[in-house]
């Protein structure tokens, strides 16, 4: 049991902590992109004439206008998601004895649906991550165990390397309820389980403050780091790469390389038949910490592959900057909006079927309230006195959306369609007046578009599947 006294575990919670918070800008990019996928498309925040902040719905329900939302994003995902599933998931079929291993983990924690999701959250934040992890039930052998990482989980450090190879620190803060927080931290020890119960309970919201005072984080905009929303257990994870120096031992007898630490080296003395040189090595190293600053366990990496348990694509990381797919097509989905909504106004505010009748041409004995009913009801017949002059009743139509709105609307779905690289083709809509040869050539060239963002996600796949079949510890 650890409480966190060590000057390099604090360093380590600190860095974690100011790296979530470095990607506060990247939360909420995906944030407004989710929104605008599943619906809300008119929160965005504007100011008024008179200077007042206020949503752009809560806007245009002041000038009397309704908001009408048009969702084409939503369209464009699913297409998208659906063009993977048919294209590349149904293609992997009958290439599972190629990789037995990889076939086995990929039924058991269903990798298509993983998949599928993770594409559709690629497209809305230009992240996709997921953790390739090792759990063991009770009764039951090691199993892998895949998953979908939320964004706003992630604790990663700063990136320019598209492939993550230059990454040195990532992390996932977890809310657990009790029992899996101690299977995670406990290593069933009893002892140390009823350690972390204690840390959790006595006192922990003082110790909580204590701590993020000392360590310089008591601001409100960090407060989801140490905080879980829905009750549960806060525990953070936090993976470094570390260097140390180690001694590489090569036994001419034996045939073998070992590395051993540095400050083992007492060991390898007077072995005749041993050569040994001084090196250095890195290590990925996993601390879990209580959010009061408390150690809970630490560990290097038990896997084959000598790394963190994260898969993680940032698209495109040029600058090491994430601009998501849905985040280029906002600005046109908006304008659409306001397009339609200009139509309802206008619509709703034209002359519809209005009788002009004059004062004079009412018959007598006759009241506005019977020519209503006689001017609105079948068959009427309406009679009109035009003993003053020869005015008459006269209806007025007029069609006051000949404006020019429909054309920007089609104007505005090509555009949708030339950003995306989503076309009506690739939706799979029947060909109207196309040969069999242009239609073919059109949705090659819809899939071209489309080729960047899913070959990206493919990599993505690919370097999951070489982490999962190196799982096994070494």
């Amino acid at each position: 049991m650890k409480t966190l006294n060590n000057e390099q575990h604090t360093r380590v919670l600190h860095a974690a902590y100011q790296a979530w918070m470095n990607a506060s800008g990247l939360r909420q990019s995906r944030l407004r992109n989710k929104r605008f996928t599943y619906g809300d498309q008119w929160g965005d925040l504007v100011r008024n004439h008179e200077g007042r902040v206020l949503t752009e719905r809560e806007h245009l329900a002041n000038q009397g206008c309704e908001s009408i939302t048009n969702n084409l994003i939503r369209q464009l995902v699913k297409t998208i998601v659906g063009h993977f599933r048919s294209h590349y998931i149904k293609q992997e079929d009958g290439k599972e004895g190629a990789f037995p291993t990889l076939a086995a983990v990929s039924r058991s924690n269903e990798l298509d649906e993983l998949d599928s999701r993770a594409l559709e959250e690629f497209l809305i934040s230009g992240c996709s991550i997921q953790r390739i992890d090792t759990e063991q039930e009770p009764g039951s052998s090691e199993q892998v165990r895949v998953d979908n990482v939320n964004v706003n989980k992630l604790i990663i450090g700063p990136m320019n390397d598209t492939r993550s190879w230059d990454c040195e620190l990532i992390g996932q803060l977890h809310d657990l309820n009790i029992a899996q927080l101690l299977r995670r931290v406990a290593g069933g020890n009893p002892r140390k389980a009823a350690w972390v119960r204690r840390l959790y309970t006595d006192g922990a919201e003082s110790r909580l403050a204590d701590f993020t005072t000392r360590l310089g984080a008591d601001s409100q905009l960090g407060t989801d780091f140490w905080h879980s929303r829905d009750g549960k257990f806060r525990a953070i994870e936090v993976w470094t790469l570390e260097s140390r120096e180690v001694i590489v031992c090569h036994n001419r007898h034996e045939g073998t390389l070992t590395v051993e630490p540095a400050s083992g080296s007492h060991r390898l003395k007077n072995r005749p038949d041993a050569t040994t040189r001084w090196d250095i090595a890195t290590v990925w190293h996993c601390r879990w910490f209580s959010p009061m600053g408390d150690l809970l366990c630490e560990y290097d990496s038990p896997w084959g592959h000598g790394s963190h348990p994260f898969v993680v694509k940032l698209y495109p990381l040029t600058d090491g900057e994430v601009h998501a797919i849905v985040e280029d097509i906002i600005d046109t989905q908006k304008h659409v909006n306001r397009l339609i909504s200009l139509l309802d106004q206008v619509m709703r505010s034209s002359a519809k079927g209005v009788l002009l009748f004059p004062e004079t041409a009412l018959p007598d004995g006759w009241t506005w309230e019977d020519a209503r009913r006689c001017w609105s009801s079948s068959n009427g017949l309406l009679p009109y006195n035009p003993r003053f002059s020869d005015a008459k009743p006269e209806q007025v139509t007029t069609n006051g959306t000949n404006i020019g709105a429909y054309q920007m609307i089609e104007l505005q779905m090509k555009l949708f369609e030339e950003i995306s690289g989503v076309n009506s083709v690739l939706q799979g809509k029947n060909p109207t007046g196309n040969s069999l040869g242009l239609y073919q050539m059109q949705s090659e060239n819809a899939s071209i578009a489309l080729s960047d963002v899913l070959d990206t996600f493919e990599a993505f796949r690919r370097q999951r599947d070489r982490k999962i079949l190196s799982m096994p510890s070494s």
